[in-house]
């Protein structure tokens, strides 16, 4: 029975530290240095008891499993909380298909829900169309997406990470 503790100890071990690497690692690519560090000591600590329970027995083939599956796992769960919490910031270029007034009601339709649009004019295969550019937080990306194809299905969205934003129109968008 105490084997099975074991097993389990080392899986959710291995589950949390992978977990917290995940996360600090995200921190450290937004330059969140102090959250990074605390977030490092306490993975380290996690991973260290995990290995040397394994290191002990490494003739025990449920060690090494059980610490091959919680890295795994480790792995998922890290992405989803990444996924909620979606720190940082995107820039997002939006290439519209729709006439120049109809595309008006979709940009005050943005900026009336508090993102910054800056309106450019391209030139594609099939002729011009209007690029949107918004500076948006990474968890109002669903709620820009829905907005834009519910005026313009064919919409062309390119999102991308950015780092330190100065000047210009950066609104928080409040969850209704």
């Amino acid at each position: 029975m105490s084997f099975i503790f074991g097993y389990l100890l080392i899986f959710f071990a291995r589950v949390c530290d992978v977990t917290l690497g995940t996360i600090r690692m995200l921190m450290v690519v937004q330059g969140r240095k102090v959250q990074a560090a605390i977030i490092g000591f306490f993975e380290v600590s996690v991973y260290v008891t995990a290995l040397g329970k394994v290191v002990t027995s490494l003739d025990n083939i449920g060690n090494l499993f059980a610490y091959a599956l919680g890295f795994a796992c480790g792995n998922y769960i890290g992405i989803i909380i990444e996924n909620k919490i979606a720190l940082g910031s995107l820039a997002a270029q939006i290439i519209l298909k729709g006439s120049n007034e109809s595309n008006m009601e979709l940009i005050e339709k943005l900026r009336d829900n508090g993102f910054g649009v800056t309106v450019l004019e391209g030139y594609g295969r099939e002729g011009s169309r209007e690029i949107l550019h918004i500076a948006i937080n990474r968890k109002d990306l669903s709620k820009l997406k829905d907005l834009v194809y519910s005026h313009d299905e064919d919409a062309f969205i390119i999102a991308n990470t950015i780092s330190p934003i100065s000047g210009g129109y950066f609104s928080s968008i409040k969850k209704k």
